[in-house]
């Protein structure tokens, strides 16, 4: 055989050709068991995902035809302890060695998965997962602060967003780490950071809290089940986004959390509004009232000229009525007035102090006399 020597050393075309002969001749149909990480269904049907245990992991495959026919099919995601029959090869290409699964059942739950599902029941039970405790996300927020890695596309696409939905809105970024051991201790830093600022009173740092991560294998993100950081999430005085992974990847930060978004993106939609929107909300607003206001106005001058001309009629009425009564009491005044007998021919005469004669006894030779007739007066003396 080449290679045993430094004058005929294989070629590493020729290494993996023959590293593949000699599995796929001793290790054709066997059976293992592991647990699955990375489960990912391609557009053509075909999965590939990752089968592990505590000391070792193995890339593996199973056809869209294999999978068809695969009782467990539903079953089978993140986390679940499975037993497959499998062919080993290797692919020369990448000289990595794979798995051809050809049929898989269940075996129970991995150790992963079962930690994620007591610790959810029990975080449960406690009542962190309540919807009525959760917040609802301001409508328009001044200030986002986003707990996320610095590094890559997921910071970036987020403030692209939020920035073409509402320019006006201030975004902050606390950089952490978001996978690995040390992860939930960054994370736990960025939320306290954002609500401390403003617990005394103050102006806040931040409106809304984001917490968010790209996509990754159950195993990446399972520091989001972290018990110290689901706490956290769910004690922030501040209203918390959780965006982890992808619309199918659900950790216990999203059910703690205020809201959940299926990826960072959505988050950055759900976290602001679009400004256009606003403004045009607030352009048919002012019509609306500016045409409220002109019909009130037209109402009232309309109101108002009726009561003009219903004023000026009650009035013409009023004054009508009145004149009627003068001439009424005009005419019983007459009637009763001591100068309207003189018409009929009789006097009235007075002494010098304007009292009444009644008989000749009352006055006595030298008094002046007035005596009014109908036409004029006529002033005597007594003899």
């Amino acid at each position: 055989m080449g290679g045993r020597s430094q004058e005929h050393p294989l070629t590493v075309s020729a290494l993996t050709l023959e590293l593949k002969r000699l599995i796929e001749r001793d290790y054709t149909k066997i059976f293992v068991e592991g647990e699955i990480s990375g489960w990912r269904i391609y557009p053509s049907g075909h999965v590939y995902f990752t089968l592990k245990d505590a000391g070792a992991q193995i890339q593996a495959v199973m056809f869209k035809s294999n999978l068809a026919r695969c009782a467990a099919r539903e079953s089978l995601r993140d986390g679940v302890k499975v037993l497959v029959w499998a062919t080993a090869t290797v692919y020369p290409q990448r000289g990595g060695c794979q798995l051809v699964v050809l049929a898989a059942k269940l075996v129970g739950k991995g150790d992963l998965m079962q930690r994620y599902l007591e610790l959810k029941a029990r975080l449960g039970n406690e009542g962190l997962f309540d919807p009525a405790r959760k917040r609802p996300i301001p409508r328009m927020p001044r200030r986002i602060g986003i707990v996320t890695s610095p590094a890559g596309a997921v910071v970036h696409d987020m403030c692209r967003v939020m920035m073409r939905r509402f320019p006006k809105v201030e975004i902050r970024i606390f950089p952490a780490t978001v996978q690995g051991d040390e992860a939930p201790r960054c994370i736990i830093s960025g939320i306290e950071y954002f609500n401390a600022a403003g617990a005394d009173g103050g102006d806040s740092w931040a409106d809304v809290v984001i917490v968010a991560r790209g996509g990754g294998s159950f195993e990446d993100l399972f520091c989001f089940n972290d018990e110290a950081l689901v706490r956290a999430v769910a004690a922030s005085r501040i209203p918390v986004i959780s965006a982890v992974g992808h619309e199918t990847d659900f950790t216990l930060c999203d059910f703690a959390a205020d809201v959940r978004a299926g990826t960072p993106s959505i988050a950055a939609e759900l976290a602001v509004p679009v400004l256009s929107d606003i403004e045009g909300s607030l352009d048919r607003a002012r019509t609306a009232i500016a045409a409220a206001l002109r019909g009130k106005q037209e109402w009232l001058a309309q109101l108002v000229d009726s009561l003009g001309d219903r004023l000026a009629s009650s009035l013409k009425l009023a004054l009508a009525g009145a004149e009627s009564s003068l001439r009424e009491l005009r005419s019983m005044l007459s009637a009763l007035s001591p100068y309207a007998v003189l018409e009929r021919g009789y006097s009235l005469t007075t002494d010098g102090d304007g009292n009444v004669v009644r008989n000749a006894s009352s006055v006595k030779p030298g008094d002046r006399l007035t005596t009014r007739l109908a036409e004029g007066v006529i002033v005597s003396e007594v003899v």
